[in-house]
């Protein structure tokens, strides 16, 4: 059987899959939960299960993996073989075992970034909006200079002056991405601030932080839950990108990107095992969107034709 009709073969019974467990959601669940599962299209319940079974691979990695992430266990580029299924890279490690700690690595970064950029830009946007003046002025102009700067070009500028480590590649991406979560934050909560509600409890006395936690956030959620999708799409491509080219996760640590980068000479002997990892960083970026895309069209209040 060739790699492309495996591959075929796989995203049907995922597919497969989660048509399944979208008609078993809809047997299984009442109310309101069953209306979601009524609504949810094939695409969406794709999405939630690669999701799933991508959060649950980075959970049991070390379970599930044959080797040890760092162990050396054969010798450089061996062919797939019963022992090592997707054999070895270009110092003998496992493959397939850097592809599952690889999940744990990349995913996990990601998602703690983005959580970051979101905490950080999604505050900060709200208060400028509520604030509005010289605060409102002054954040929005710095977060338009930053804006100004290719993100990747700014990442890369930084990482170089302040070094690869876990923590620096965070906190640099997590900055880079939270202009953009500002800017949309702050946008969203422009058209809230000027409501009623909002001039009432500014008359009952409440302060800015329970404006914020209380009235305006959670009428601003939705565009905010579909940007964190959409940004988490584009961390994870950003750290993998990075990664490539030599600035993002370190070795010995198991990341996609790098693992593109070390095993790509093997392309050139017709060997498709660089081409796993960036598959992976693909069907994930496409099941997130599969998943926000639906998110949004429940958010507009549309309903299927």
């Amino acid at each position: 059987m060739g790699f492309a009709t495996s591959v075929a073969l796989g995203l049907a019974g995922l597919f497969a899959i989660a048509w399944l467990m979208r008609a078993g959601a809809r047997a299984m669940f009442a109310g309101s939960a069953r209306a979601i599962a009524h609504d949810m299209p094939l695409t969406a319940a794709f999405g939630i299960l690669v999701i799933g079974v991508y959060a649950a691979v980075a959970i049991a990695a070390p379970a599930l993996a044959p080797f040890p992430e760092r162990e050396i266990v054969g010798g450089q580029f061996q062919a797939w073989s019963a022992a090592h299924p997707l054999g070895t890279d270009r110092i003998g490690r496992d493959m397939l075992s850097r592809l599952i700690y690889g999940a744990r690595n990349t995913v996990g970064i990601a998602f703690a970034t983005t959580a970051l950029a979101f905490v950080v830009g999604a505050v900060l946007g709200l208060w400028a909006a509520l604030v509005g003046g010289w605060l409102d002025q002054g954040l929005s102009r710095f977060v338009d200079a930053l804006m100004a700067i290719p993100a990747l070009i700014f990442s890369l500028l930084l990482l170089t002056i302040f070094g690869t480590s876990v923590i620096t590649l965070i906190l640099v991406i997590a900055a880079v991405d939270a202009t953009r979560v500002f800017r949309l934050a702050r946008a969203v909560a422009q058209g809230i601030v000027v409501m009623d509600y909002i001039e009432a409890a500014k008359l009952r006395g409440e302060g800015s932080w329970f404006l914020i936690r209380r009235e305006i956030l959670p009428n601003a959620m939705a565009p905010l839950v579909a940007e964190f999708g959409l940004r988490f799409c584009f961390v994870f491509l950003s750290i993998s990108s990075l990664s490539f080219l030599g600035l993002g996760i370190q070795p010995p640590t198991a990341d996609w990107g790098s693992m593109v980068k070390d095993n790509a000479t093997l392309i050139t002997f017709g060997d498709v095992t660089p081409l796993l990892p960036a598959g992976c960083i693909a069907l994930l970026t496409v099941a997130v969107n599969f998943v926000v895309d639906w998110q949004l069209h429940r958010a507009s209040g549309l309903k299927e034709q």
